[in-house]
């Protein structure tokens, strides 16, 4: 399981102070990105914009969980669709919020909008660097928050966030559901 923990984090911390047991996260090639999951993934752009696009719609934020420490924000998340409620996302993000602006840090904290669409608001300059791709079981966390059935497979992406100079601005873990987007 050691191999697997650069893609467990921060999720990993958000399961770990929930006293959830993490599932297997297994590192995989960008070839082994099933579509559409590598259209969704495998690119340096905003999650949330790419999202936007392939699914015809909004997106808005959903927080199932955070924790503020002083300059550091670590929430749950589900990215939802704003027409018609559908989540679209799964994930953790812990956010340097020393790293952003009083607007952007207030949107932050407000916990409605998703960090893309802020940093897109805002006009907050910053690099997508994802660092792995990886598949995982789906877990009652996940299958709650996704509101998914049975045990299905998916796909996610460990990426940091940086500043113009390298700074670390957020770390997020992004799982897709089982998806069916209607353009892109």
């Amino acid at each position: 399981m050691n191999q697997n923990q650069p893609a467990q984090d921060p999720l990993g911390q958000v399961y770990a102070e929930s006293d959830l047991s993490l599932p297997g996260i297994v590192s995989i090639k960008v070839e082994s990105l099933p579509e559409p999951y590598r259209s969704l993934l495998a690119h340096s752009d905003d999650m949330t914009g790419t999202l936007e696009i392939a699914y015809g719609d909004r997106i808005r934020l959903r927080v199932l969980r955070r924790r503020n420490s002083g300059e550091v924000l670590l929430r749950e998340v589900v990215l939802v669709l704003e027409g018609n409620d559908r989540p679209v996302e799964f994930g953790a993000i812990r956010i340097q919020l020393d790293r952003l602006s009083a607007g952007a840090r207030g949107a932050v904290l407000e916990g409605k909008l998703p960090l893309g669409r802020i940093l897109q608001d805002y006009r907050v300059k910053y690099r997508s660097r994802p660092l792995e791709f990886f598949r995982v079981q789906a877990d009652a966390e996940m299958k709650k928050a996704l509101g998914l059935d049975g045990s299905p497979t998916l796909y996610g992406r460990r990426n940091r966030l940086l500043t113009p100079s390298d700074g670390l601005l957020a770390e997020v873990i992004e799982i897709l559901p089982p998806a069916d987007p209607v353009s892109g």
